[in-house]
């Protein structure tokens, strides 16, 4: 093992022991709530108060003087009057104060638990996109717009992070979404947690990385560099540098078969088990350099896209490939796919992004991309990112109806060379040759977490617990399948081989009907006449069972003649224009 280097030049830590957050750019930014776009008005402070104007103070001539309070002769109006509820009016809602506000939440309180079982009371988050003004697309809101209109613990998670020295870069956010790993091509290596900004570890490589994915936690992830693969925890120590997988790409993890995916440059798809260390499969596509790549979530197919413009589908169970799509006329630029497992979107080299329906394996949407699209990313909502240069453009919707703009757009520095959504965050990680910028995309994650598989809130107990079941109930490999509900089917034709070979060993049918023989019975009831007439009558209802399964088959097989000589008539009562030359 040769240890990891770090980096004397290294763009978080500087020279004059300054702290990794003082290196970091950050622009306070929004966290998306129903009323957006409309902007509150900061709330008073004690220091802000209104000074109350004084009734009693009259001014003479530019001077203040004080004067005794009127008396009210009216008597009743020295009562005090009864104060009613306030109701305040916020954009078309009521908000109801006192004790109105109390009895109502007294009153959901006591809803009926069938009620309580529908999806809107389960699943109380409904989707909250971004909306403009009368007239306005919400592709010209830029971030800085955003962030001026949310508050600030949102606003954190917008920020830029500059890394001119060491881009352009690629990234991936966990399974929680809590850490983000940064790849430089230049061989800078960094783990985040980019909620708090506090960097984990950080260390140059001193070669070309490729690609970084975490594992199956944050305690580890992989690196493709120049040659070989090498596998670091998160404090940055080489843990292995696995030679078999060399000239490695792009790379793909997937959690529930712990299973590493990786394609190179010399054409092969290789499958490593990090449970145990050991490589699965090693697969010969034939189809040249490998740099397109991604997962189906749903049934853990992988997808390769290649220069000829086809998507091929692998699994680790096949030496070939279990689909061939032709996609595009020009090389395969970008595929992604959703987590339904349901469409597939691509772009290529004729500057077009296509969806597909992977069920069907047919088309549904084509559009056209002036400048094209490099990188693609499927959020959790379904909203498809897309980079062109340096602009990053993020559509709605895009297999449902047409689409004529994007739903938000941004600008960054640099090319983009990388895209992902974080998991349960309404946010776009995005790696371009100046560094990282974090953008928000409302309605992009999913609000509702499972709390036993990816808890963005779990402590070190939890974790340990989930790893350890999380092991245990690990899928093999052997039941990666383009359709994953064929694991509940019975094979018929293997039960029936089964059967004919149990026959054979054995030297007798154990499952066939034993033949009647008729019991003892005592008191002269055993003579010869009874038994015979026990056998007739258990051979006869025997028969009985035969002939009524011979005439259901006689009266089904007629049924089928009939309607045969049915559409026959109807197919012949129909006039052709050959009938004229019949004789």
């Amino acid at each position: 093992m040769r240890p990891a280097v770090s980096s004397s030049r290294s763009p978080f830590l500087a020279k004059k022991n300054k702290t990794p957050t003082e290196q970091i750019v950050i622009t306070v930014a929004p966290s998306l709530f129903p009323w957006f776009p409309f902007r509150p008005q900061p709330p008073a402070r004690y220091w802000q108060e209104p000074q109350k104007k004084d009734e009693n103070k009259v001014e003479i001539d530019g001077k203040v003087t004080k004067q005794a309070p009127l008396q009210r002769k009216d008597k009743n109006a020295q009562k005090a009057k009864k104060r009613k509820p306030e109701e305040v009016e916020d954009h078309g809602k009521k908000f109801i104060s006192g004790v109105r506000l109390l009895c109502e939440q007294l009153r959901c309180r006591v809803i009926s638990s069938k009620v309580l079982l529908t999806k809107n009371y389960l699943f109380p988050f409904n989707l909250r996109f971004l909306e403009g003004d009368e007239g306005e697309d919400t592709c010209t809101i830029s971030q800085e717009d955003i962030a001026n209109a949310v508050d600030i613990t949102s606003g954190a998670k917008y920020f830029n992070l500059k890394l001119s020295q060491f881009g352009p870069y690629r990234l991936d956010y966990s399974k929680t979404g809590c850490h983000l790993v940064l790849g430089g091509r230049r061989g800078h290596v960094a783990c985040i947690d980019w909620r708090s900004k506090q960097l984990m570890c950080e260390i140059n490589v001193m070669e070309t990385v490729n690609d970084v994915k975490w594992l199956h936690s944050e305690a580890m992830y992989a690196v493709a560099q120049k040659k070989w693969l090498y596998i670091y925890d998160s404090n940055g120590i080489e843990l292995h540098c696995i030679r078999k997988f060399n000239d490695v790409l792009r790379m793909q993890f997937l959690p529930y078969h712990f299973l590493l995916a990786t394609a190179s440059a010399t054409s092969f798809l290789q499958y490593l088990d990090v449970s145990v260390g050991k490589e699965v499969a090693a697969i010969c596509t034939k189809t040249g350099r490998l740099d397109v790549m991604c997962q189906n979530p749903q049934n853990a197919i992988i997808h390769l896209g290649h220069h000829n413009g086809t998507v091929t589908l692998w699994s680790p169970n096949q030496k070939e490939a279990l689909v061939k799509m032709l996609c595009h006329q020009g090389s395969v630029r970008s595929v992604a796919v959703d987590k339904t497992g349901t469409y597939m979107v691509t772009s290529g080299m004729d500057k077009k992004l296509k969806v597909y329906d992977v069920r069907a394996f047919k088309p549904l949407k084509s559009y056209f991309i002036p400048a094209g699209a490099s990188c693609l990313s499927l959020s959790q909502r379904g909203l498809l990112s897309a980079a062109t240069g340096d602009i990053v453009q993020v559509y709605r919707d895009v297999w449902s109806t047409p689409v004529n703009k994007p739903y938000m757009a941004h600008r960054v520095r640099g090319a983009v060379w990388g895209l992902h959504f974080c998991p349960f965050e309404d946010v776009l990680g995005v790696g371009h040759g100046d560094g990282f910028t974090s953008m928000l995309v409302p309605g992009a994650g999913e609000p509702n977490f499972d709390g036993l598989d990816a808890n963005p809130y779990r402590s070190a107990k939890q974790k340990q617990e989930w790893e350890v079941k999380a092991l245990l109930e690990k899928i093999q490999p052997e039941l990666i399948s383009l359709d994953p509900t064929e694991l509940g089917h019975v094979d018929q034709a293997t039960l029936e081989q089964r059967h004919q070979d149990r026959v054979q060993a054995l030297g007798f049918d154990p499952l066939a009907k034993e033949k009647f023989v008729p019991k003892y019975k005592k008191k002269g009831r055993s003579s010869a006449g009874s038994v015979e007439r026990r056998k007739k009558q258990v051979g006869h209802e025997d028969q009985r069972d035969m002939i009524r399964k011979t005439v259901e088959d006689k009266m089904k097989i007629e049924k089928e003649r009939q309607e045969r000589e049915k559409k026959a008539s109807v197919f012949s009562s129909k006039k052709s224009a050959l009938d004229r030359f019949k004789k």
